[in-house]
């Protein structure tokens, strides 16, 4: 017998007045952020606490400074020189991941995945572009991959000038400290899927890097469930002087950058504009990343990127991979792209170590560690999930495909107002792949999750409609 109206509602509320606190109030002089935690938030573990507790501040600040010293890292800079330019900085970043691959036991290989960009925008001639990227395997699910990058390359004001000083600390050194850092704390670790840590070149240039490593994923037919890019990840202080250090914006992108005009025409019919792969893998990242062991507020932003730009997650969301971009809570855009130089009173002006925040980029490495780490551990999207429509009724069907991991415990059916961006009751269902549930499909959106038997949930999956 399925369980009546009243039942459900009465049960799922409590489930929601029940969710994990925030955990961290706002200090004096911060922006506050956060609310109510959605009803789907999902409590740390310990593994994932002491994981948390290892990032570390120092070492992000001297990676991002180390970045720095090589004066320009722009993509059309020196490739052989050994203490100037891409090269060098290409060179240094691999023999790090490398020295952390080590103590890995064989799980970590590191590699460096270039290719020659043909003369094209922003690149007048036939230009090497390498990708560092390092790959810890999974042990249980190796086949599924999650991935973090940031952007190892520069540019000052002039996107063509290669030879001036480019510190680039802020955008992107902050991002790559962020990517180097969560390799170098996984490596000793053995998440059951595959986690993939990079530094990408060529994206100032027109994300170049990006573009091609998320080519040979989908050449390989990789089943990437999630990618993150870090860009801008420094500082948490605006050009008012406004500081936010305990918020980071993640943008989401909404009706899917490689929807079909068949998808379209079902999403126009049904709804689900809020409801992308991406954006579920946002609200995932709420889930797991907003507590007392982050500290931290993420605020998802519904829009693919910020105006007039992007990130190196568009090439995956071309592809049909979920991805999604960190940055910093409000940009100072007079630190991006400019020359370094010196004001009347003696002060540097330009991109440099001295505008970011080490222990605010701490808690966004954090913020990825978790989600990352979470994705790895529990089970893959639930595939095939379909909503019933063949029949004119006032409640629901939904079905799914069962997932194949072997600690697989069951599913939860989740649910929501239609005006609501935020899931707000849980419903357990257990191992099972069909479910009948006693609300009407048009007055609400649905979503199904898997759970393993360590309580570790995965992102949402959306239904399609079925007739």
């Amino acid at each position: 017998m399925r369980p009546s109206r009243r039942t459900i509602l009465t049960a799922t509320a409590a489930a929601g007045a029940g969710a994990v606190a925030l955990g961290r109030p706002a200090a004096a002089g911060e922006v506050s952020g956060g609310g109510e935690p959605p009803a789907t938030a999902q409590e740390p573990s310990h593994e994932l606490r002491a994981l948390l507790k290892e990032i570390d501040p120092a070492r992000i600040e001297a990676t991002v400074r180390k970045l720095v010293s090589f004066g320009t890292r722009h993509t059309l800079s020196s490739q052989d020189d050994p203490v100037r330019g891409v090269g060098a900085a290409r060179d240094w970043i691999a023999a790090e991941l490398r020295s952390y691959a080590a103590e890995s036991g064989g799980r970590m290989t590191v590699e460096l995945q270039s290719y020659i960009q043909e003369p094209a925008n922003r690149v007048p001639t036939a230009t090497r572009i390498t990708n560092v990227v390092a790959t810890l395997r999974g042990s249980v699910t190796p086949e599924r991959v999650y991935v973090v990058s940031g952007h190892y390359d520069s540019r000052c004001t002039d996107p063509m000038d290669s030879t001036s000083d480019a510190p680039g600390a802020d955008d992107d050194a902050s991002g790559v400290a962020v990517s180097m850092e969560i390799a170098r704390v996984l490596a000793k670790r053995r998440p059951a899927s595959t986690i993939v840590c990079a530094a990408v070149a060529g994206e100032e240039q027109g994300l170049y890097g990006s573009t091609h490593m998320a080519e040979q994923f989908k050449s390989a037919g990789a089943d990437v469930q999630g990618m993150f890019t870090n860009d801008i990840v420094g500082s948490s202080t605006a050009d008012d002087g406004t500081r936010d250090p305990y918020t980071i914006r993640l943008f989401a992108e909404g009706v899917p950058t490689s929807e079909t005009p068949e998808q379209a025409a079902i999403r126009q019919s049904v709804g689900g504009e809020n409801d992308s792969p991406s954006r579920q893998l946002a609200r995932f990242v709420r889930d797991v990343a907003e507590n007392d062991a982050t500290r931290m507020h993420v605020r998802v932003v519904y829009r693919r990127d910020r105006y007039r730009r992007g990130g190196d997650h568009i090439p995956f969301l071309e592809r049909a991979y979920p991805a999604a971009r960190f940055t910093e809570p409000a940009e100072n855009f007079a630190h991006q792209h400019q020359d370094v130089r010196v004001d009347a009173d003696g002060k540097q002006f330009g991109d440099l170590p001295e505008f970011c925040d080490f222990p605010f980029v701490a808690r966004v490495a954090r913020v990825n560690a978790a989600a990352l780490w979470t994705l790895a551990q529990a089970p893959g999207t639930p595939r095939d999930a379909k909503i019933d429509t063949s029949l004119l009724t006032n409640s629901t069907r939904l079905r799914w495909t069962r997932g194949t991991e072997p600690d697989l415990a069951g599913y939860e059916v989740v649910w929501r107002e239609t005006t609501a961006p935020e899931w707000t009751h849980v419903i357990p269902v257990g191992d099972v792949t069909t479910y009948e549930i006693d609300l009407s499909k048009d007055n609400v959106f649905f979503g199904v999750r898997a759970v393993n038997r360590a309580g570790e949930r995965s992102p949402v999956a959306f239904p399609a409609p079925q007739s």
